[in-house]
C-alpha cells in the first residue's frame, strides 16, 4: 500500500513518487546509460484520412486521428533537465497518473549534430504512447528523434474491435514515418532539419511487433484470411505477393525491432511472407510468453526471416511482458488476472532490469544499422546460446560480472 506521504489525489489524477521512465539500475549494461544529448518532448496529432473502416464494414471510410509523443535532442538553454507526463491513463483502471523523466516539454531542438535518424514506437493492444516510452527518452539522448504512437481504437481509453488493430497497425507506423518526414521539410515546424527519415526504424511491442514485422516486409499468408479475426478487407492489402502490399513498402525504413510480436503462433506468416523481410531485424521475447508463444510464434519468425540479418534476445522464464513495458506504476497496487499490475509486470524479471537490457541492445543495433557506427558491432557479437539450456555467467561486451544470467542472445545471418 502507498502511504499518505507518497500518494495524493487531485481531481482524479494520482500523484506518486516513482513512476520514472528513465531508471538506470546499478547492474545495467553499458549502453543503457543515457547519451550526451539533453532531451525535449512535444505532443503532435496526425490524421490519416480516408482509411478503410473495417469495424463498420460495407466499404465504409473514416479518418484516423493519431496522437504522437515526440522526443528529440534539445537545447535546454540553461533549463534544468527533467519533467512530468501528466494525465497518463493507467491500464485496467480509471486512474490517470503522472510519469516522470528527463525530457523537458517544448524545449528548443538542438540541430547541431542533426539531422537525426527517426525511430517509431508502437504499443500493444491495448496500450498507449507511454507504455514503452523509456525507449523514447533513452534514444533521444543518443541522437535520435523518436515518435511514439497512440494507435486509434487500440488504446486503454479507446479500445475497440481487434480487427482494427490487425488492419491498421503497420499502416499507422508507415503513415507516422511519412508525416514526420513531411514536417521535417517545412521551415515553420520545430522538426525542420531535425530528422533524417531516410534512416528510420520501428520498435514494436506485441501488436506493435506484429505491425513491425509487416512494415519490415513480412506480408501475411493466405491462411490469415481464414482465421476469422478480421474481414478479408482488413487482411487483403497485407498479403505477401499482392500488389497492394508491394506498393505500401517504404524504402526509408532500414531496421526493425520486434518485441514479443503476436501472430506467428497462429500462422499469420508463412515461409514466403517471412522471407520478404530483408532488412536487419532485432527480436526480443520471454521464453514463457503466454500470449505470442515463444517457440511457435517468436522463434518461428526469427527462424523464418531467412533473408534478414537478424538477432534474438531471450529472457529465460519471462512472459509476454518481457523487455518492453515500463515498470508497473506505483498506483498499480492490485494484482491478479486483468489487474493494472499484471498488465505491466513480469512474474520473474524486474521491468527496469529488462528495460535496461533492451535499451543496451537497441542502442547497439540502431547504432550499427541506422548510424553505421562500427563500434557497436562487438555488442552484437556476444555469441549464440541454446535458448533452452541454463544461461549462466558469460563474458559479454558491456555486461558486468554475473549480469548475463538468464539472457540468451542469438544471431542468424541472411541465407
Amino acid at each position: 500500500m502507498l502511504t499518505a506521504a507518497l500518494l495524493i489525489t487531485l481531481g482524479g489524477t494520482v500523484l506518486a513518487d516513482g513512476n520514472r521512465i528513465d531508471i538506470l539500475r546499478p547492474d545495467a549494461p553499458a549502453l543503457a546509460a543515457l547519451g550526451p544529448n539533453a532531451v525535449g518532448v512535444r505532443t503532435l496529432t496526425f490524421v490519416h484520412k480516408n482509411q478503410a473502416d473495417v469495424l463498420t464494414g460495407d466499404g465504409a471510410r473514416y479518418d484516423r486521428p493519431l496522437k504522437i509523443e515526440v522526443w528529440y535532442p534539445a537545447d535546454l538553454e540553461g533549463e534544468t533537465a527533467g519533467g512530468d507526463y501528466p494525465d497518463v491513463q493507467m491500464a485496467n483502471s480509471d486512474l490517470k497518473i503522472i510519469l516522470h523523466g528527463r525530457a523537458v516539454r517544448d524545449a528548443a531542438p538542438d540541430r547541431t549534430q542533426g539531422p537525426y535518424p527517426l525511430v517509431i514506437l508502437s504499443h500493444g493492444y491495448p496500450g498507449n504512447r507511454f507504455l514503452i516510452a523509456h525507449f523514447g527518452e533513452n534514444l533521444a539522448s543518443k541522437g535520435y528523434v523518436v515518435a511514439s504512437i497512440d494507435h486509434f481504437e487500440s488504446t486503454y481509453e479507446n479500445k475497440l474491435g481487434f480487427a482494427s488493430t490487425l488492419a491498421n497497425r503497420s499502416a499507422d507506423q508507415l503513415f507516422v514515418l511519412d508525416s514526420i518526414a513531411a514536417l521535417s521539410a517545412k521551415q515553420n515546424q520545430f522538426l525542420f532539419g531535425l530528422v533524417d527519415a531516410d534512416r528510420s526504424a520501428v520498435i514494436g511491442y506485441s501488436m506493435g511487433g506484429y505491425g513491425a514485422v509487416i512494415s519490415a516486409g513480412g506480408g501475411l499468408s493466405d491462411a490469415s484470411l481464414t482465421t476469422g479475426l478480421a474481414p478479408n478487407e482488413a487482411f487483403a492489402p497485407l498479403l505477401a505477393g499482392s500488389e497492394a502490399f508491394a506498393d505500401s513498402r517504404d524504402p526509408r525504413l532500414k531496421a526493425v525491432v520486434a518485441i514479443a510480436p503476436w501472430g506467428g503462433q497462429i500462422g499469420l506468416w508463412d515461409d514466403v511472407g517471412l522471407a520478404g523481410i530483408r532488412m536487419p531485424l532485432l527480436m526480443m521475447g520471454g521464453t514463457l510468453d503466454e500470449v505470442s508463444d515463444y517457440q511457435n510464434g517468436i522463434r518461428r519468425i526469427f527462424k523464418g526471416a531467412v533473408n534478414s540479418d537478424r538477432y534474438l534476445l531471450s529472457f529465460q522464464g519471462a512472459g509476454h511482458n518481457a523487455a518492453a513495458p515500463m515498470p508497473p506504476p506505483d498506483e498499480a497496487t492490485t494484482g491478479g488476472p486483468g489487474s493494472p499490475y499484471e498488465h505491466y509486470a513480469d512474474f520473474v524479471w524486474s521491468n527496469a532490469r529488462m528495460n535496461n537490457v533492451a535499451q543496451h541492445f537497441v542502442t547497439a543495433f540502431l547504432g550499427l544499422y541506422l548510424k553505421g557506427d562500427g563500434d557497436m558491432a562487438p555488442y552484437l557479437t556476444v555469441g549464440s546460446d541454446d535458448w533452452s539450456g541454463m544461461a549462466g555467467d558469460r563474458i559479454w561486451a558491456g555486461f558486468g560480472e554475473r549480469t548475463t544470467r538468464g539472457l540468451v542472445f542469438e544471431h542468424l545471418a541472411p541465407q
